[in-house]
């Protein structure tokens, strides 16, 4: 493993994968004074159960060879603090943690000094920006959780302190991953020509609509259309919202997300040589297996590009919602955010 990065190797891999690294020689299992053996996991908010599934997935005593040897060694349980579904889960999932082998620390400072690497996975969005300059500040390799922030300008001031720092740095919901959406992003259909995707959207008062559940659906649409969207409408009702996005070339994909029926994840992809199906959810293994290998490589699986575009496509949406459905410009919405 290459444990030199200069200058012009960050630019170019930069351009490339968003913010893709070297990552240091402390995470070369042969040179790992703690354990030659073990790659130490840190886990920041115990509000969410992904931290409970990526918990058990790498600390299981028969744990995929595919994690090469990651385990979860310490926790800061703090997560939102005026979310109620987040704050009443956590000491619950403390006590789950714990019984795995996880110890339980006071503060994200105490956190750093004893873990390689980090999953930012504090549910509250808003909380994001201020605990991921902690970690890129003593850069360590850094996943977050969806939302990657609560809005596109925090999401922006990550990006920037990561690249300013030198510090690899990714987020992505796990239906990203899903063998479906990554074989029509692969070709499967050749061109993608339009998508319809879905997936629930339920809403929380303290973060932007989509944010906090439809990004979901929002992602698997980009995970198959790729960047390129130009122009957002939305139509909303207290059970459904209907979010249609124009692409380069007149190519359109729409996002629906429901708040009522039975919920689901999906959605179909047209292309030039056919339709394929998008689903069903794979669950978290896939998506641990990418944040693994980006840990190893230093190389984020989604561009800090496409996750900007994300969030600015959820803000468009927010706002075509409050001007009456009217189309409002991504390019706008990406200047109104760097002002």
């Amino acid at each position: 493993m290459n444990r030199k990065f200069g200058r012009r190797s960050f630019i170019s891999t930069a351009v490339a994968g968003g913010i893709g690294l070297s990552i240091p020689g402390y995470l070369n299992a042969s040179s790992a004074p703690h354990n030659k053996l073990q790659k130490r996991v840190g886990i920041i908010g115990l509000d969410t159960s992904h931290s409970i599934a990526f918990t058990k997935a790498l600390n299981s005593e028969g744990a995929s060879a595919d994690y090469q040897g990651y385990k979860v060694v310490a926790a800061y349980p703090k997560g939102s603090n005026d979310i109620e579904s987040s704050v009443k889960r956590i000491p619950e999932y403390t006590d789950t943690v714990k019984k795995l082998g996880v110890e339980i620390v006071n503060s994200i400072s105490d956190l750093l000094k004893k873990c390689d690497v980090i999953l930012l996975e504090t549910n509250d969005g808003r909380l994001h920006l201020q605990q991921a300059l902690e970690v890129i500040k003593a850069r360590k390799p850094l996943f977050i959780d969806k939302p990657i922030a609560a809005s596109l300008k925090d999401a922006m001031a990550i990006f920037e302190a990561a690249e300013r720092n030198q510090v690899p740095v990714f987020s992505s919901s796990s239906l990203r991953f899903m063998s479906s959406a990554q074989e029509v992003a692969k070709g499967k259909v050749g061109k993608v020509l339009g998508a319809d995707c879905y997936s629930p959207a339920y809403l929380e008062k303290t973060h932007p609509d989509l944010f906090w559940y439809g990004i979901h659906g929002v992602e698997t649409l980009f995970t198959v259309m790729g960047t390129g969207c130009k122009e957002v409408v939305r139509v909303y009702t207290p059970d459904t919202d209907l979010v249609a996005g124009t692409w380069e070339g007149g190519r359109i994909g729409t996002f629906r997300g429901t708040r009522s029926g039975k919920s689901g994840y999906g959605g179909i992809a047209f292309g030039e040589n056919g339709t394929a199906a998008l689903g069903p959810f794979d669950g978290y293994d896939v998506l641990l297996v990418e944040i693994i290998r980006f840990f190893e490589t230093g190389i984020p699986p989604v561009s800090s590009k496409e996750t900007l575009e994300i969030c600015a496509f959820m803000e468009a949406a927010d706002e075509s919602k409050s001007k009456g459905g009217v189309p409002v410009s991504i390019d706008a919405i990406m200047k109104k955010a760097k002002a």
